[in-house]
């Protein structure tokens, strides 16, 4: 697996650092043990290890005026999923001799004053295609290089670099699901190391390290909403569920897209799965060779675009579209977006948000949103179609804010990519009304919401 271009060194006679080193390794997704990348370079020829999460106020502080409980970035089902992801990371750290560095402040001043406290030879963290942090990494990646201190951000989030898929394309992003796989091809495998323990710390300096903040620590109260979302964060319980979906094997072949129950409740139709990769708690190349042994095992199975494999592929589809597409999160200045003259009609939105349509199945989904932070996939068409181009004709951009509020999942490329494909800006064209295709004659999943 190339190293390439994010492996940089401050010292160019410098490509492996000599033992007795410090190595900060900066968790902000892959909140993970297994297949990192960054913390497996971190530990080679480490003394000691500095694992660090920084506490950003842009994403935890309490926001008073937001519409529901949470920061002006997420809803408090989001923020309490990554404090129980990051709780279970420290004690997987603490099974491992180490344990999780919580510090608190912008993301990039606290890591580069980290630097100048801690001897500390490497900087390791996961490469991330997001603006917000691509400006934080370049500034963070400017003062180690400048220090001396070897940076290496390897792309460990996704199947595939998208920069390798746009230099393939010509520059660009591929547009369609279709070129896309044809240029992917097989993803890296992912990495067999298990760690039986890790360098030790080492001394802390004057920098202020607290635990894994509790929802009241973060300045919330315990009755800020009336039911919390049932699937809880963190690396085991992702591992949990990838292998109690993996013992189902005629399930997995057999899985197909479009098709599932979005009104099943007591047991989703789906694996749950996009939070955990969503944080990073599961490895996407993981999961993928996890599929891949259950259809070496039954031959018989879906394929792209509807299997399992084509959901982590179109998860990469959006991801690369999305990197190489300059203002790919609103309508303006967006080259690959129709540009629509949607209705600007706040009542609507609110009565959409709020679940006060009057359409029963509609009004569900987003209960269902805002009291677990979660729904199906067929559901997330229903809602999403509905309020643009299936009905109300609001701008995609005010539902987008809404999903990327209140969603557990909620990821920008994908967030993104999904509203502009379901609202026939981008992508897709061709209107598919979801309402009609949900038919219950009991209604016990409306009624379970309502």
């Amino acid at each position: 697996m190339r190293l390439s271009p994010y492996c940089a060194t401050g010292n160019s006679n410098t490509t492996l650092m000599a033992s007795g080193s410090g190595s900060l390794l900066w968790f902000r997704k892959g909140l993970r043990i297994h297949d990192n990348l960054a913390l497996d370079f971190a530990t080679r020829g480490a003394s000691h290890l500095y694992p660090v999460f920084v506490i950003d106020p842009h994403y935890m502080k309490p926001d008073p005026h937001a519409f529901s409980p949470g920061s002006s970035r997420a809803g408090l089902n989001r923020i309490t999923f990554l404090l129980e992801s990051l709780l279970d990371l420290d004690l997987n750290l603490k099974n491992l001799g180490s344990r999780l560095l919580i510090l608190k402040g912008d993301p990039a001043e606290v890591v580069i004053r980290c630097l100048k406290e801690w001897n500390v030879k490497k900087l390791c963290f996961e490469y991330d295609t997001e603006p917000y942090y691509q400006a934080l990494d370049i500034k963070v990646k400017n003062f180690a290089l400048a220090a001396g201190i070897e940076v290496f951000s390897p792309v460990s989030h996704t199947l595939f670099d998208p920069m390798d898929i746009i230099k393939k394309n010509g520059g660009k992003p591929p547009l369609s699901y279709q070129s896309f796989v044809k240029l992917a091809g097989d993803p890296p495998s992912p990495l067999s190391t298990v760690h039986s323990s890790l360098p030790p710390l080492g001394h802390l300096g004057s920098c202020q390290i607290s635990e894994v903040p509790t929802i009241r620590d973060l300045g919330y109260g315990d009755d800020e909403q009336d039911e919390f979302s049932p699937f809880k964060g963190g690396e085991s319980e992702a591992l949990k569920r990838l292998a109690e979906c993996m013992k189902d094997k005629k399930w997995v072949a057999n899985f197909e897209k479009p098709k599932g129950n979005p009104s099943a409740f007591l047991k989703p139709a789906t694996t749950v799965l996009s939070p955990y990769l969503k944080f990073g708690c599961l490895s996407a190349r993981y999961f993928y060779q996890c599929i891949q042994d259950v259809y070496k095992s039954l031959p018989k199975h879906t394929s792209p675009p509807v299997s399992l494999i084509g959901q982590l592929l179109w998860r990469d589809f959006f991801y690369t579209a999305a990197f190489g597409t300059p203002n790919f999160d609103r309508m303006k200045g967006n080259r690959i977006c129709k540009q629509i003259p949607w209705k600007d009609d706040d009542k609507l939105l609110e009565a959409w948000r709020e679940a006060r349509t009057g359409f029963p199945w509609i009004d569900a989904i987003m209960i269902q949103l805002r009291q677990w932070g979660w729904m199906h996939h067929l559901a997330r068409h229903s809602v999403a179609c509905f309020l643009t181009r299936g009905d109300l004709f609001v701008h995609w951009e005010k539902g987008r804010d809404v999903f990327e509020r209140l969603l557990i999942d909620s990821d920008w490329a994908i967030n993104n990519g999904n509203w502009m494909w379901l609202s026939c800006s981008s992508f897709f064209y061709q209107l598919f009304l979801m309402i009609l295709q949900v038919k219950s004659a009991e209604g016990k999943w409306v009624r379970h919401m309502h």
